[in-house]
């Protein structure tokens, strides 16, 4: 079983203030981190309070995390993660956090591993320990649409994101109609690879913009390394992004 670090009632809070309070939050969150650095622990000396459910197959339901191909994408190799809360009810009324992977075939001398599948996520489950909202681990795809990647999203050299926005846009329009997601309260969140998706991605266009009420971002973000292999990787393609009126608030966990 995959193992996380629970999260607290920031979430809940986040969904309900204003852009503004939240880009202030953020800032604050920010300059403690910084602050304190060297006062926080290594990581991997605490132990895991989580354990995250292993992706199995079979339908959803209630504290259960399943592979879940969204409709229209049967005859593919497509697929993501869906759990739905402990506290799960058909017609209870749920946030949505929908959470993107990290570049897959990593490993580094302190023993960080990521393989960028969707069922190696764990982000999402942290932040609301499995309780009270719905958990959506999406992929993304091959330029054809017909697969996931572990690296980055589309093939090498054009990294066509629409494949992977619009099965994106799809999921979470069906969770949301078909187990109680509330589409007015959707956070996307990213680790690595997916933190930087969460500019790149999920303000790449207004239909995809609109789904978020704000971003959970854990390592890299979208514009601070300007040699990444897709298009437009650069700060000021960023700060487009960023600047647009549909654009959502981030928390940046480092």
């Amino acid at each position: 079983m995959a193992q996380a670090r629970a999260g607290g009632g920031f979430f809940d809070w986040m969904l309900g203030v204003s852009s503004g309070t939240r880009n202030i939050i953020a800032a604050f969150f920010l300059a403690v981190v910084v602050a304190h650095a060297e006062e926080f622990p290594d990581i991997t000396t605490v132990s895991p309070d989580l354990t995250v459910p292993e992706m199995t197959a079979g339908s959803p339901e209630a504290g259960k995390r399943v592979r879940y191909v969204t409709p229209g994408w049967e005859g593919t190799e497509v697929y993501g993660a869906l759990y739905l809360p402990v506290d799960w009810k058909p017609a209870g009324r749920y946030p949505v956090i929908v959470e993107w992977a990290g570049n897959g075939d990593f490993h580094d001398a302190f023993g960080d591993v990521s393989t960028g599948v969707v069922e190696g996520s764990r982000l999402g489950y942290g932040v609301r320990e499995g309780k009270g909202c719905i958990w959506i681990c999406v992929p993304y795809l091959n330029n054809a649409g017909t697969a996931n990647v572990i690296k980055w999203w589309g093939d090498p050299p054009t990294f066509d994101p629409e494949p992977t926005l619009k099965y994106c846009r799809a999921t979470v329009q069906n969770v949301c109609e078909k187990f109680g997601g509330d589409p007015q309260r959707v956070v996307l969140a990213g680790f690595s690879r997916g933190s930087i998706a969460c500019n790149y991605l999920g303000l790449h266009d207004d239909a995809t913009a609109v789904l978020w009420r704000g971003f959970i971002c854990y390592s890299h973000y979208d514009g601070v390394r300007t040699n990444w292999p897709y298009p437009a990787a650069d700060q000021a393609s960023a700060l487009v992004a960023a600047a647009t009126p549909q654009g959502a608030a981030a928390v940046h966990l480092r």
